[in-house]
């Protein structure tokens, strides 16, 4: 699996659309009710421009009536600050490593192409580990066209919430969602960093067409282009994906017993295919509404 589509199965699709005109997109909505409460979920897209308007007439209704909104994980000061150190404890070489010099010398070409893409500095990243080089690249880029974490749909969601007071619960800890991240297997994390410097050349061209479908809702495009990938890489998916939705599924539906109506918003990936929460919500026996 290409690193850049390992962090695009991480983190629910880190999507991009073309920061032109305005554009008006319908994400998929699912709706669940239990013996005592409800559940919408949504798929959330990370990093936008401010002129994607994503809130459909059904997201901003079912956002009205929801009093309790959950994400992936805390986005809070403590939270940041946490995330902060497990980067600045997990996110260097060992002295007098080079990455680039670690590299197999026929992807170091790509490499050289993807920095220069980001603008970086070569001796900004030489001494990162792949995970965290890996993200400068990416994020680089996408700064560059305009995109902000502060358009997200996560961001915007929990701004939301926060703003009407409403009560905010998470699915896992940031410490969960940095294992996966940054591997104890560091061989494995050379290999992925080297499949995904292709991709890393030109970021929003191998992303544009994910954001489309996720705002046209189509499911099964989007579940090629996020997922594919990781039918080559049965664990990898096992890991970032399955495991993970096999744990927020029984949390869903103890929140179906109680009496509030939830507002759940995770990663694209993770509602899509008969392993995603939707589809495992329903072989619970559930009846979930939505595509």
């Amino acid at each position: 699996m290409s690193g850049m589509k390992k962090f695009a199965a991480l983190f629910a699709g880190l999507l991009l659309a073309a920061p032109a005109a305005a554009r008006t997109v319908s994400p998929s909505l699912w709706h669940i009710k239990g013996s005592q409460g409800e559940v919408y979920l949504l798929g959330s897209v990370h990093i936008l421009p401010p002129d994607v308007q994503w809130r459909s007439p059904a997201i901003k209704a079912a956002t009205a009536r929801s009093d309790v909104f959950v994400f992936e994980v805390p986005q809070n000061a403590k939270a940041v600050q946490k995330l902060q150190s497990l980067v600045a404890a997990n996110g260097s070489l060992p002295q007098g490593i080079s990455l680039r010099a670690s590299l197999h010398p026929e992807v170091r070409g790509d490499f050289d192409t993807a920095v220069a893409a980001s603008g970086l500095q070569p001796a900004a990243i030489d001494h990162e580990r792949p995970w965290l080089a890996g993200l400068q690249l990416m994020f680089t880029q996408i700064a560059q066209k305009g995109f902000d974490r502060d358009n997200g749909v996560d961001t915007q969601l929990l701004a939301e919430a926060n703003k009407a007071g409403k009560q905010t619960r998470y699915l896992e800890t940031v410490e969960q969602q940095f294992a996966l991240l940054a591997p104890d297997d560091r061989k494995l994390e050379l290999e992925e960093f080297e499949s995904g410097l292709k991709d890393l050349r030109d970021v929003s061209a191998e992303v544009q067409p994910m954001v489309d479908a996720w705002g046209a809702g189509d499911q099964e495009k989007l579940g090629v282009l996020v997922n594919g990938d990781l039918d080559e890489f049965p664990a990898a998916r096992k890991a970032l994906l399955e495991d993970r939705n096999a744990r927020w599924a029984p949390q869903i539906e103890a929140m179906l017993g109680e009496k509030h109506t939830f507002f759940v918003t995770v990663g694209a990936g993770h509602l899509i295919g008969p392993q995603g929460v939707p589809a495992l919500l329903r072989k619970a026996g559930y009846k979930v509404e939505g595509p």
